[in-house]
Formats: C-alpha cells, sequence, structure tokens
C-alpha cells in the first residue's frame, strides 16, 4: 500500500500543479494536502508506529486506514471542484475522521501493550494525529454555525499544515536524518522529548491567532522557530558533508525544514500586515512547494526501497536507492527556488517546483520498474 500512496502523493502534486491555473485554489490546495500528503502520512505512521513502539506490524485489514483518508480527501476535492458535491465536504470529513481515529485508538493501545517505554517520536506521532481530528470535527462544525465559518477555516488549516504535517515530518526527521547520512544519533529520542511542548504549542498559537488575534500568531511562529533552528544547526554540525552533497536523501530533506522556515516567516509578515493592505504573499504556496514537496521525494529516496521490499536490507536496496537519490542536490534547489518565488506571490512558482516534482516521479518509476526487470532477469 506505502509505495502506491507515494507514486499517488506526486501525481496528485504534480496534477494539482497543472490544474491550478483552472481550479479555485482551495480545490488545488486540497487536492495535494487532502488527497495527496494525508493519506501518505496516515499509511506510513501505520509503518512506523509498530517500530517505534516493538510490537508486530500491523495487520492487512488496517489498510483499510489509509484507504479511508484517501476516499476523505477525494471527496473533499470534489467537493470544492463540482458545486453539486457540496455535500462531499462534511461526508469527506467524516471518511478521514474515521481513519485518523482508527490509527490513534490503535497507536494508544499499542503504547499499553508494549514493553518498556515507546520512542518518544510515537507521541510526535499521536499529537499530529489530534491536529488532524480537530482540523477534520471543524469542518463539520463549520456546517452547524456557519457564521464561522472563516474562523474554522483558518484553524483547519494552520493545524493541518503545520500540525498534522508539520508535526509528523519534524518528529520523522529527528531519526530520518541520521539513517540516511548513516550515522544514528544517540540524542535524537531526547531531542525530540524536550522540543514536543514546543511544536505542540507553537501550532495551537498559530492556529489560534490566524482565526482571532496576531498576538497569538507571533508567539506560536517563534516556538516553531526555535525548534527548526536548533534542528537545522544540529544536523549543519553532524551532517554537513551529506546535506551539501550533489546526490542522495540528505540534500532535499535539509531543504524541506529550510523551506517550512521560509513559509513560517511569511505567515507571520502576512499576519503582522494591518488589515486592509496584505502583502501579496502566499505563506500556503512556500509551505507546499518549498517544504512539502522536498521532503516527500527526500524521504521517498530513502524508504521506498524499504517499502517495496520490506526484510533483511542488500544490495537490490542500496542500488535503488542509490538512483533515486541521483542529483538529489540539484533538485533541492530547484524545489526551494520555487518555494521562495511562489512564495513571494508569483504564480510561476509553482510552476518551478513542477519541474523537480515531475524529474523525480519519473525517475522514481523508471527505476523501480527497471530495478524488478533487472532482478527477474538475475533471477531467470
Amino acid at each position: 500500500m506505502l509505495p502506491v500512496l507515494v507514486f499517488l502523493a506526486l501525481a496528485a502534486f504534480a496534477g494539482a500543479l497543472l490544474w491550478a491555473p483552472q481550479a479555485g485554489r482551495a480545490a488545488y490546495l486540497h487536492l495535494i494536502l487532502a488527497a495527496g500528503a494525508m493519506p501518505l502520512i496516515i499509511s506510513a505512521m501505520s509503518h512506523f508506529i509498530p517500530v517505534l513502539t516493538r510490537t508486530r506490524e500491523a495487520g492487512t485489514s488496517f489498510g483499510l486506514v489509509p484507504v479511508l483518508a484517501l476516499a476523505g480527501g477525494a471527496l473533499a476535492v470534489a467537493s470544492l471542484a463540482f458545486p453539486g458535491l457540496a455535500w462531499g465536504r462534511n461526508a469527506g470529513a467524516l471518511l478521514a475522521l474515521s481513519g485518523a481515529g482508527a490509527l490513534l485508538f490503535w497507536s494508544r493501545r499499542r503504547r499499553l501493550s508494549m514493553v518498556g517505554k515507546p520512542h518518544p517520536g510515537l507521541a510526535w506521532y499521536e499529537a499530529a494525529l489530534g491536529c488532524l481530528m480537530l482540523a477534520l470535527v471543524l469542518i463539520i462544525a463549520a456546517s452547524i454555525w456557519p457564521q464561522h465559518w472563516t474562523e474554522f477555516r483558518r484553524l483547519h488549516l494552520h493545524l493541518n499544515t503545520l500540525g498534522l504535517i508539520g508535526m509528523t515530518a519534524v518528529g520523522t526527521l529527528a531519526v530520518l536524518m541520521p539513517t540516511v547520512a548513516g550515522r544514528p544519533d544517540p540524542e535524537a529520542g531526547q531531542w525530540l522529548r524536550r522540543y514536543l511542548p514546543w511544536a505542540f504549542a507553537g501550532t495551537l498559537l498559530t492556529a489560534a491567532g490566524s482565526a482571532w488575534s496576531a498576538l497569538l500568531s507571533l508567539p506560536g511562529f517563534a516556538l516553531w522557530a526555535i525548534v527548526l533552528l536548533r534542528m537545522g544547526a544540529r544536523w549543519l554540525r553532524l551532517h554537513r558533508k551529506e546535506i551539501l552533497a550533489l546526490h542522495g536523501a540528505a540534500p532535499p530533506l535539509a531543504i524541506a525544514l529550510a523551506g517550512l522556515m521560509f513559509s513560517m516567516v511569511l505567515g507571520a509578515a502576512v499576519a503582522i500586515t494591518p488589515a486592509g493592505s496584505p502583502p501579496d504573499f502566499d505563506p500556503a504556496a512556500a509551505f507546499v512547494a518549498g517544504f512539502l514537496f522536498p521532503l516527500v521525494t527526500g524521504a521517498a529516496s530513502q524508504l521506498l526501497p524499504v517499502w517495496l521490499r520490506p526484510g533483511v536490507q542488500n544490495t537490490w536496496h542500496a542500488e535503488l536507492r542509490h538512483r533515486l537519490g541521483r542529483h538529489g542536490g540539484i533538485r533541492s534547489v530547484l524545489f526551494l527556488s520555487g518555494g521562495i518565488v511562489a512564495g513571494l506571490g508569483m504564480g510561476c512558482g509553482l510552476l518551478l517546483g513542477l519541474l523537480p516534482l515531475l524529474w523525480f516521479l519519473l525517475l522514481a518509476a523508471y527505476s523501480v520498474l527497471n530495478s524488478f526487470i533487472l532482478d527477474q532477469e538475475n533471477s531467470a
């Protein structure tokens, strides 16, 4: 399921950018975030939670959980693209809420049944799922209290971007970057435990500030900035060589961190701008092109071989990982450039982000197919 969702997410990202000029802003963003990123995140969590709790893998039937999220995201997009399907907004929220709730319940059961304490990354995942569930409840609440639609919509957006995606990403990257670099970080768990309250409080304050008062947003941005700057400084100290390399998964993962920081700077600038004279900044576009795209492509470069063929790692995994990471540094620069240009309000930034995205999508499809063909020929 995970490899399929990786390719579906990449295809949804590319399709959304091509569709953006014709679609409304909400429609193409939901295609990226709700139909692309959300099912992939939920499926990835179902893979990592057994690792973090040192318990058995999820059963086959649990594969229905990301399907619920995918169906919910697809209905949300349809409700925005086609006025006659407005009912799909609440229906999609209910489906995605069911999937997220099932995953959170399963995670809590795994936590209680395990021997010893879980990895601190599990708490980041559970906090992210809590943000997602609250964001989905707000969509349903908006149909009951439509007079609060604007506030609920802003809360929903920030709980999804910073809450679900941001917290899941940082909780994963703290462990994934050392794995990519080949030098495990024994202090990663302690770091995650220390900074979870900062990121969670920053998410809630930023979301609340977007709905009611910039005075709440600014401390939220500041808390998140501390988390990201501390992580970035740590990475530069420990993994500078891998981050500055031409190839590999480390460059896009590092660029994703920079892209998230840039989108937050834009968000803070928008928050402090006097009402009636908003800047042309687009934090959401910067978030998508400068953070989400390098995050997914970088993580896929490292993890797709494991998800395609679980078990003992061998030459097949190493060779596929090497092919997927080819010119990762160049794609990273293009992603960040696209995020900066799009974030500053220029629509061509999204097209600039489309180039490395299509590059990786075609590279991944070719590399995976070629690896299986060569493997079949060698075994014949």
